[in-house]
């Protein structure tokens, strides 16, 4: 290995792989020409070491629990900025000026409304329907009614999915529970006006503040399983509500965006079973039981969850704000205590994450738990934009991986009497 270089030799070939260094000192190792010098493909299960793309969207280092947007730290984006801008920030690479916002405000406003058709396709599917299911379905009906150009990254194409997502969301919720569609409201602001037709009521300042800051705590994460899959989809020129709607489907796995309503889904069995959260702690130290705690430590950051930092905040000022009575919530804060100050958790770095708290939060302010998912789909929307975006401005090539074949080899066929 060279400084900027690393040759591989295989059965007598050699290529030579330039390191790359990204902005972050990031190194990685250039492998376009291994098949074509070497005969050699890499396997990478789940593609852990693998980097399929460059972008200057999203830095992450899950060690040192850092995560930036376009170089903005995400506790400042949190504290000082609103989800609204920090789309902005994302799809185009720097913070809005004051016209700029204003004028990307006026235009999701203006392009907020959905068509009847797409209401009509909700309430047509069956009661139930999952509404991660709706939402996709919904999602990729757009493309229907606003096919011209979807597969290019206009700027319309882009305000368009931008200015109804939140619509559908919340005709989804209403869907899912039966309810009359609220009117969409374009007098009120991205989450004012979203909670307005979730619920059907305008929520206190505390709410639209805690909703905002987990939306911008969601916006994007670097190249995890949805946004891999949106981007996957694009590369094949699919239009950007397809390669949304591939994202939201990625999404609703429990591995993926079902971890905070896994979460509240625990918190019910513990409920369930009596409440004795000493009880579940006991189990989830003891290997033996094969109980482990869910929203707790992350796969990604090996030190606390930068998101679940800021996001404590605003799930204390909910739950006081609102005065909720609830022994799921009170198991959910015996077990965040457990985690905090017990060694067998801190030592392992087992902190509560974004899910523990963000589950907890949609929980007091009346979500179903089956919208948590969506309301994540909600949050994460403009990263996959900007990172489609991206790779459409990129002309990256289309996504195809390789396999290392395991199967049977070349055998000849016989007939039904010969079996």
């Amino acid at each position: 290995m060279a400084e900027d270089k690393v040759i591989i030799t295989y059965a007598g070939k050699s290529t030579e792989c330039p390191v790359i260094i990204g902005t972050e000192q990031e190194p990685a190792m250039d492998i376009a020409n291994l098949r074509d010098d070497t005969g050699l493909v890499t396997l990478d299960f789940g593609y852990k070491n693998t980097g399929a793309t460059k972008s200057a969207i999203t830095f992450l280092d899950g060690e040192l629990g850092i995560l930036r947007y376009r170089g903005y730290d995400i506790a400042d984006l949190a504290e000082k900025s609103n989800f609204v801008e920090v789309a902005y920030l994302l799809l185009y690479g720097e913070l809005p000026t004051a016209p700029q916002l204003a004028d990307f405000t006026s235009k999701l406003q203006a392009n907020s409304d959905v068509p009847a058709e797409i209401a009509t396709i909700l309430k047509a599917m069956p009661k139930s329907t999952h509404p991660m299911a709706q939402l996709a379905a919904a999602t990729l009906a757009l493309s229907g009614v606003y096919a011209k150009d979807s597969a290019k990254a206009t700027e319309e194409t882009i305000i368009n999915i931008l200015a109804k997502f939140p619509v559908l969301v919340a005709m989804v919720m209403r869907n899912t529970q039966g309810l009359d569609f609220v009117p969409n409201d374009k007098s009120l602001g991205y989450v004012e006006n979203f909670m307005n037709m979730a619920f059907g009521k305008q929520a206190s300042q505390v709410i639209v503040d805690a909703m905002d800051k987990l939306l911008i705590l969601h916006a994007d994460h670097e190249q995890n399983c949805s946004t891999s899959t949106v981007r996957m989809a694009g590369s094949s020129n699919a239009n950007v509500y397809a390669s949304v709607s591939a994202g939201i489907s990625a999404l609703w796995g429990p591995l993926h965006g079902g971890a905070n309503q896994a979460v509240l889904e625990q918190l019910e069995a513990i409920e369930a079973d009596g409440g004795d959260t000493a009880k579940f702690v006991a189990m989830a130290k003891d290997k033996a039981s094969g109980f482990r705690l869910m929203g707790f430590g992350h796969r990604v950051y090996k030190n606390f969850d930068p998101r679940a930092r800021i996001i404590k905040k605003a799930c204390d000022e909910v739950l006081n704000d609102l005065g909720v009575q609830d022994k799921k919530l009170t198991i959910a804060m015996e077990l965040e205590q457990a985690a905090l100050n017990d060694s067998y958790f801190v030592d392992r770095k087992l902190y509560p994450n974004v899910d523990f708290y963000s589950g907890i939060i949609y929980k007091a302010i009346g979500f179903p738990t089956d919208m948590f998912t969506p309301l994540f789909a909600l949050g994460r929307l403009p990263g996959w934009v900007a990172q489609w975006k991206e790779m459409k401005e990129n002309k990256e090539p289309i996504g195809r991986p390789r396999q290392i074949f395991t199967g049977a080899t070349l055998r000849p066929y016989k007939e039904v009497e010969n079996r």
